[in-house]
């Protein structure tokens, strides 16, 4: 795998996702290192969709020759940020995606196209509360980042705020610390209690009012309103649904099993209908110690100590000691932001894995279904049908029904089959015989929770054991091995649902699950996207049809695929994580792990009409950093910059990045966001 960065003169070696060493200790605790702990013998559906290639217009071989003017060397030189003009120009592209698209590059800024500004809405450490004081690195505590900006900003929610003119109400995860690129002098063999409850309150959620300039598109955050809030890893949570209670979560801090502190890796999200935020805790593995038991395993727990050791300063991250702890991490957190007093909740009905968002469409009876993918190679994606309708109004009663949607109802995950037999799926991209990668799926019952209590449709499995060790339920019923299941969102224009799959380098190699025709591509190194279409357009359907929408890396690469269009007109793209839609049906597609040399990004791809399958990059990120968020309003454009200056070999004393502030300051995660300098709307 490529080294991250060589530009910049990173230390030699490679991490598989094109991640550093640095990301891979902090944000998932070197998973990618770690044996891969799904040893079912399900199918695997990543090397499926290789094959996919141009069903439609044959690959339109001529076309490559030309992208190589915006893939080549010189594209991905270091380049300073793109000059705005006047307006953006105008093009023939799908409406929303009208602007020039921003050059491959590898420059430490947020770069935007032609006619296009920016700014930081807010950065770690900037003060939200009352009483929070101004930020200051070299002297942070505990209660002053209690009462901040947290750490690593990933999903991002804007809501409206009714009765306030111009302002929206913000909702931000912060996924985890990097406490190298933290603290000054901070020694990884030694951390110290204050640098560990620095990073306890650096996790969580942040809840901010932002005021926006209707003449630029500029957000302003404003510190101390009273609805702003932070969420960290010692807040109280209830824990909510089928599971709680149960001996499995009771520890000796709480011994009715319903009660847990904090929130741990909170990684992608979602909002809901009724008003509230989600938020998926991901890589909870890594933050406990001394893990023994075969659950612990297909969890990716590791056997000794931790990277951050704060199984020293609290013995509830010592599986040894608690070993229950860490059953009560992995779920779907709900959050209302409109009250500041409201203590969030844990849905274990929505099953317990490395969640990877949490997105909600309703029945046409008012029924919620909830989309989630386990980000980890080799695992499944997931959804819930709710049997509880949404009620509407604002009154108390109605919130507090609202709130216990996720409590009941039945929990899926999907299993894939292609309609090519297997032997023309080779992994190297070939098309079958049909020309094309698609197939049926089923979602197979795990199980159901009532008001009365719960049924398991695993056999050898409780309901409580599903819910708690939903992974090894998923091994049981023979779901579909996929390649990195991150976010997962049903399109609000057509119904149809994407998967986003960023990568799986170790597909097809000896030991691991071959390609198939949903995961068509050994070595899969940067990812794809499936489309789903619920049958008869109904999301509580049991069945659905899927098909390859997107194959990503170099687009003069025969094995990648743009919905059939053509390959000399999109942008290259490695390795998708977080999407959104905008107003028009556009997916937006941020990146994660580039491994095409250049800096991660924003595109924004058509999903339909003649220009289906138009992918152009709208911003790239800076040096280490990775593209989070996104949300895509009619002016604005916002996006979570996360772990910026995460390289191999940066520390607080070296930095690999320099941005937001500039020289001679930290480096700090941050919220950016992007309008038109003329005024109109994104992209038309």
């Amino acid at each position: 795998m490529r080294k991250l960065l060589p530009l910049i003169g990173t230390p030699s070696g490679s991490h598989p996702g094109g991640r550093s060493a640095l990301t891979c200790r902090f944000r998932c605790g070197d998973a990618c290192f770690h044996e891969v702990p799904n040893t079912s013998s399900n199918a695997y559906a990543g090397d499926v969709i290789t094959g996919v290639l141009s069903r439609r217009s044959a690959l339109r071989a001529a076309a490559v020759v030309t992208v190589a003017a915006t893939t080549g060397t010189a594209a991905l030189a270091a380049t300073a940020p793109q000059a705005e003009a006047a307006a953006p120009a105008r093009t023939d592209a799908a409406r929303g995606l009208r602007f020039t698209p921003v050059a491959p590059n590898t420059a430490d800024a947020v770069t935007v196209p032609d006619g296009y500004r920016q700014n930081v809405v807010i950065r770690w450490g900037d003060p939200i509360l009352r009483g929070a004081p101004a930020f200051d690195p070299e002297h942070q505590t505990a209660a002053a980042q209690a009462g901040q900006f947290g750490y690593n900003n990933d999903f991002l929610a804007l809501l409206p705020l009714p009765g306030e003119r111009g302002r929206q109400l913000l909702v931000a995860n912060h996924e985890y610390t990097d406490e190298v690129i933290m603290f000054r002098g901070y020694d990884p063999e030694n951390p110290t209690r204050q640098q560990a409850e620095v990073a306890w309150a650096a996790h969580g959620l942040s809840a901010v009012v932002v005021e926006e300039d209707e003449r630029t598109g500029h957000l302003t955050a404003v510190s101390r309103h009273p609805l702003n809030r932070r969420v960290t890893a010692t807040t109280e949570f209830r824990l909510t649904g089928p599971a709680a209670g149960s001996e499995l979560l009771r520890t000796s801090a709480d011994l009715s099993g319903r009660k847990v502190l904090g929130t741990l890796n909170n990684c992608s999200g979602g909002t809901t209908p009724w008003g509230t935020t989600l938020h998926g805790e991901e890589n909870f593995n890594q933050y406990f110690a001394n893990g023994s038991r075969a659950t612990d395993k297909r969890y990716g727990i590791g056997t000794g100590a931790t990277e951050r050791k704060w199984e020293r300063f609290d013995k509830r991250f010592d599986i040894a000691q608690e070993p229950n702890e860490v059953h009560r991490f992995g779920y779907v957190v709900e959050f209302d932001p409109y009250d500041p007093t409201s203590t969030p909740r844990k849905h274990t009905a929505l099953g317990r894995f490395k969640h990877e968002a949490a997105t909600v469409r309703l029945t046409e009876d008012g029924r919620p279904v909830v989309y989630s993918g386990d980000d980890e190679r080799f695992d499944y994606f997931y959804k819930f049908v709710g049997s509880k309708r949404m009620r509407h109004g604002n009154s108390r009663a109605v919130r507090e029904h609202n709130l216990s949607l996720l409590d009941e109802g039945t929990l899926y995950v999907a299993k894939l089959t292609g309609d090519s037999p297997a032997s023309e799926i080779d992994g190297s991209g070939k098309l079958p015989a049909d020309g094309e990668f698609d197939g049926s799926g089923t979602w197979i019952p795990l199980a159901t929770a009532t008001a009365h209590g719960a049924v398991s449709h695993v056999e050898g499995m409780t309901a409580e054991e599903v819910f708690v060790f939903t992974r090894l339920a998923g091994d049981k019923v023979g779901a579909t091995k996929m390649d990195r299941p991150e976010d997962i969102q049903p399109s609000p224009h057509t119904g149809k649902v994407y998967v986003v799959l960023t990568n799986n380098s170790n597909r097809g190699k000896a030991g691991y699950a071959a390609a198939d025709e949903a995961n068509p591509r050994n070595v899969n190194k940067h990812g794809h996207i499936l489309e789903l279409t619920e049958r008869l357009g109904r999301p509580d359907s049991t069945t659905f049809a899927w098909s390859v929408f997107l194959v990503a890396g170099d687009p003069a690469d025969p094995s990648t695929y743009f919905a059939g269009f053509p390959k000399d007109r999109v942008s290259p793209i490695s390795c998708p994580d977080n999407v959104a839609f905008d107003p028009h049906g556009n997916l937006w597609i941020s990146t994660d792990g580039n491994q095409l040399g250049s800096h991660d990004g924003l595109f924004g791809v058509a999903t339909s009409g003649d220009r289906r399958g138009e992918l152009k990059q709208f911003l790239t990120v800076p040096t280490g950093a990775e593209t989070c968020g996104p949300i895509v309003q009619d002016r604005r454009v916002v996006v979570a910059v996360q772990h910026p200056g995460e390289v191999d070999g940066a520390s607080v004393e070296k930095p690999a990045s320099t941005w937001p502030d500039g020289p001679g300051k930290i480096v700090r995660p941050a919220v950016v966001a992007v309008w038109r300098a003329d005024g109109r709307d994104i992209g038309v």
